[in-house]
């Protein structure tokens, strides 16, 4: 019999050793050149689209590009862009309270700012940094000023805005301001736009507010990871002649997604699909803080969404609202969308509007199944409905208070975390107790609490309903009254 060689073998079995880890001198030259101690035929390779053959590939040296000395003109005549002044027009930086209402960032904040002459002063500081995502549930992410998302920056259309970058990460970075129109010089993309910034280098951007609306900012140097680490946040330029009275609660979400595995620490920024922590401002139901507002007030909840894969149709009970606004600017009044539920497609922004007029405590909340979860894992076992009553019993024997769980449904993983040992920095997969019984959602979730009567915007506490406002269980009286008999 023919002794077959190995490289014979790996041909004929059509076996691709891509990663392998070749041993030999013989092994390593190979892997460095897939056709060595081949003769190839000669033939003439067509030069078609994708081809490199003609091209001239770019020099591996760094051009040197410096600023001209043409002046920069801000773009004026487009009536696409949502302006209520003239772009080169001149303001005094819009104040707080006077020119906007600030707006509200659950479990976030708004980014301090100084006034130097007519600008705006504003210090971002990308960083290492713990955070918690729910009581017990932390990990080591990456923000701006201590936090992620960061700081809220805001400022007013017409204001002069400089914004210092500091960079204390291990790695280079950048700042991209979503949807502003800049120059293209302070824009933030790193080696296109700009060189990245170096750890312990402090970057200067500086621009003026010439459009007005709800933007987000972000690491535009390694997104993936960058991104999928925490550096995000929003941007919220309000318009210096509002066409329509402001708002009397102004609310900003960040949607975002990470995978993070029970007994972990940090994020997987590798995962493209299934992430198993949905946030709202890097929380997760129940660390979520509600949304607070009397009754009839005129609200306006700005989302903006930085997930890496993932869009999110957000839904808001007990109101209806009107969608107003997207991150390209007013939408006019005559094509306001009435709608419960808003998509946010990854990148964009939307402003929803409505009137509080229902008072209760409403859920609010992406409307993904699997994004109402914390630490969702998969491949999982399909229990939901077995009967597990002799596995159980069989499984005792050997394990005393041994228990199957998933054949009701996920929220049993929640109920039982009190009850039994949890692996190392995770947090049930669903939950919390609420004021009648479990609540069975996480992730994606929050509360809107609207209330006739409110000293401060604090958390109010839970809702108690009107007098014959309330489900509840039917008496067989009324069952037999109304026609309505059970089998």
């Amino acid at each position: 019999m023919k002794k077959i060689t190995r490289r014979e073998a790996l041909a004929g079995s059509g076996i691709a050793l891509a990663g392998a880890a070749l041993v030999g001198k013989e092994a390593l030259s190979q892997a460095a050149d897939p056709h060595a101690g081949h003769k190839m035929p000669a033939q003439k390779t067509p030069d078609t689209g994708g081809s490199h053959s003609g091209h001239t590939m770019p020099s591996a040296s760094t051009p040197k590009v410096t600023e001209s000395n043409e002046v920069y003109r801000t773009p004026k005549g487009n009536p696409w862009y949502a302006r209520t002044v003239d772009p080169v027009e001149s303001f005094a930086p819009g104040e707080p309270g006077k020119d906007y209402t600030p707006v509200v960032v659950p479990n976030g904040a708004t980014a301090p700012f100084n006034v130097v002459g007519d600008t705006k002063v504003f210090h971002l500081v990308a960083q290492e940094i713990q955070h918690e995502f729910a009581p017990g549930f932390k990990a080591i992410c990456w923000g701006y000023n201590g936090r992620t998302p960061g700081p809220v920056i805001e400022a007013v259309e017409g204001d002069n805005i400089r914004i210092y970058v500091t960079n204390k990460l291990a790695v280079p970075t950048s700042v991209h301001w979503h949807g502003i129109i800049l120059p293209m010089g302070m824009d933030g993309v790193a080696g296109l736009t700009q060189r990245t910034i170096k750890p312990g280098e402090t970057f200067r951007y500086e621009y003026k507010a010439v459009q007005h609306g709800t933007f987000m900012y972000h690491s535009h140097k390694d997104t993936m990871t960058q991104e999928g680490m925490g550096l995000v946040g929003m941007m919220v330029i309000h318009p210096r002649k509002p066409k329509r009275e402001r708002p009397d609660r102004d609310f900003a979400l960040m949607l975002h997604e990470w995978d993070i595995k029970p007994g972990t620490y940090r994020p997987d920024t590798s995962v493209s699909s299934g992430f198993n922590t949905l946030t709202i401002n890097a929380k997760v139901f129940p660390g979520t803080a509600p949304l607070v507002a009397k009754l009839n007030e005129h609200v306006r909840i700005r989302i903006g969404n930085l997930s890496a894969m993932d869009h999110h149709p957000f839904h808001v009970h007990g109101h209806a609202f009107r969608e107003t606004e997207t991150d390209g600017g007013e939408i006019p009044e005559s094509s306001w969308r009435p709608e419960t539920t808003v998509l946010v497609s990854v990148g964009q922004t939307r402003n929803i509007e409505f009137i509080a007029d229902n008072p209760g405590d409403w859920a609010m909340h992406c409307h993904m199944t699997h994004h109402v979860m914390n630490q969702m894992g998969h491949g999982l076992p399909n229990m939901v409905g077995a009967d597990p009553g002799a596995l159980d019993k069989a499984v005792g024997n050997l394990v005393p208070g041994y228990m199957t769980m998933g054949t009701n449904g996920m929220i049993g993983m929640g109920q039982m975390a009190g009850h039994m040992d949890m692996p190392e920095n995770s947090i049930p997969m669903v939950g919390a107790q609420g004021p009648h019984d479990y609540i069975g959602m996480g992730g994606m979730f929050t509360t809107l609490k609207v209330r006739e009567k409110l000293d401060t915007y604090a958390d109010p506490g839970w809702y108690a309903p009107p007098k014959g406002t309330l489900v509840r269980a039917a008496t067989q009286e009324e069952l037999d009254g109304d026609g309505i008999f059970i089998a």
